[in-house]
């Protein structure tokens, strides 16, 4: 038996998702360590612009995505197994257009932040600290699409060590601006937003210079970028997103901000597994893109149903967790908090095997258009669903109709990914 899990944890896939997890958590730590600090050394008037303005950067660096996530894992793990110049031009055909597309948004959003903070967000901050969120959001996607090309490469370590590295320096950083009595909202939104970003990109440059240098000098052809692929699954990612949030949009418009309150937080606690998730499937992208046959995917199938057997067994164990415990973190303040996260640890089990098919379609046969109308259906279904039951039910209607749309999305994506599986062909 003991032999047995030592073979399963010296298995590379398991050394990459130990890594990759162990990663993202010490992120998630460095977050929550970060936010202690903060409200220590600023006023809580201070933190909430700060955190108003971080928020603007992280939803922007995510939404300006493109879709090039999908086509880094889907098209450069094949292209390294047999390295040629056409790598270099990836790279750099996948930063040219990310750019170009983010950059006419972020001039947008320069031009109209000013008008935008007065009537929305209402921050009164400094028209450079605007200016200046505007500006780190390029920063934090290059970054994101620093990592994921490192990722697909199935460099987790190096990945890792790079941005845990950069959040230990930032965090010295603001250690030292805040004992120099120099800490401000400006300040901290130049460390997080640009100086963590340049203190990865200089590790990677330190270690891949002549590649770094090679992809520079490479030209860019737009066909590398394979826009109809790209733009349908960056359409099907914003449904998804929606889909996750309306819930809460749907609560914050129709009950009280203390059942807000309770399905925020139980939500906070269902992400946080989540990431358990992010961590595997990360992993599993890169072998999902190298696959060729039924043989290859057969495999692969059981490969990641063991894997995502953890984040599963971590839902289980929610809903299983007495809600004394539950009382024990968040106080009797939160009792309603316990009820709601054990509904929707049932539904996240399910959503969680779904990764499955959807790493197929995405990453194997290349096809998120099946992606983008199953995840319009759910959007429809979770807005509809609880625009109807949340004014009777409440905070209990969320899980009931998150289920609903998952076992259709399961349906759907399992029929269309079995259609596909048949058409591979047996052997190489």
């Amino acid at each position: 038996m003991i032999i047995s899990i030592f073979s399963f944890l010296n298995r590379p896939t398991s050394r990459n998702v130990i890594i990759n997890t162990i990663g993202n958590y010490l992120n998630v730590f460095f977050t929550a360590f970060f936010a202690l600090l903060l409200v220590r050394i600023m006023s809580p008037a201070q933190y909430g612009v700060l955190s108003v303005l971080l928020g603007i950067a992280y939803v922007l660096a995510n939404l300006l995505d493109f879709g090039t996530t999908a086509n880094i894992y889907s098209f450069l793990p094949v292209l390294l197994e047999k390295p040629t110049a056409q790598i270099h031009r990836f790279i750099k055909t996948t930063f040219y257009y990310q750019s170009l597309f983010s950059s006419v948004v972020i001039a947008v959003l320069f031009i109209t932040f000013p008008w935008l903070d007065k009537n929305f967000f209402k921050t009164q901050a400094p028209l450079w600290e605007l200016y200046l969120t505007a500006i780190m959001v390029m920063f934090l996607i290059w970054q994101n699409t620093g990592l994921n090309m490192l990722f697909a490469a199935k460099k987790f370590l190096k990945a890792n060590i790079y941005l845990n590295t950069a959040n230990f320096i930032k965090t010295v950083i603001i250690f030292l601006v805040a004992l120099s009595g120099n800490i401000s909202t400006g300040a901290i939104l130049l460390v997080f937003g640009v100086v963590g970003p340049v203190i990865f990109f200089t590790f990677l440059f330190l270690e891949k210079k002549p590649l770094v240098l090679t992809v520079l000098q490479s030209e860019v052809k737009k066909e590398e970028f394979r826009f109809g692929y790209t733009l349908t699954y960056f359409i099907a990612s914003q449904f998804y997103n929606l889909s996750l949030r309306m819930d809460l949009f749907l609560l914050s418009y129709f009950r009280t901000k203390t059942e807000v309150g309770y399905y925020g937080l139980a939500q906070k606690i269902i992400l946080t597994v989540m990431s358990t998730i992010t961590s595997i499937t990360q992993v599993l992208s890169p072998m999902f893109s190298s696959a060729k046959t039924k043989k290859d995917v057969l495999h692969l199938f059981k490969t990641s149903l063991l894997y995502l057997l953890l984040p599963c067994g971590l839902f289980v164990a929610l809903f299983i967790l007495p809600s004394q415990v539950y009382d024990l973190f968040f106080t009797l303040k939160y009792a309603q908090t316990a009820t709601i996260a054990k509904m929707l640890s049932l539904p996240y089990i399910l959503f969680t095997l779904l990764n499955i098919p959807l790493l197929f379609l995405l990453y194997t046969v290349k096809k998120p258009l099946p992606i983008l109308i199953t995840n319009i259906v759910v959007f429809i279904i979770i807005t509809c669903g609880n625009f109807f039951l949340i004014p009777i039910y409440g905070v209990k209607s969320p899980p009931i109709i998150f289920s609903i749309a998952l076992v259709f999305a399961g349906i759907v994506l399992s029929l269309t990914s079995f259609q596909y599986y048949c058409q591979l062909k047996t052997t190489k």
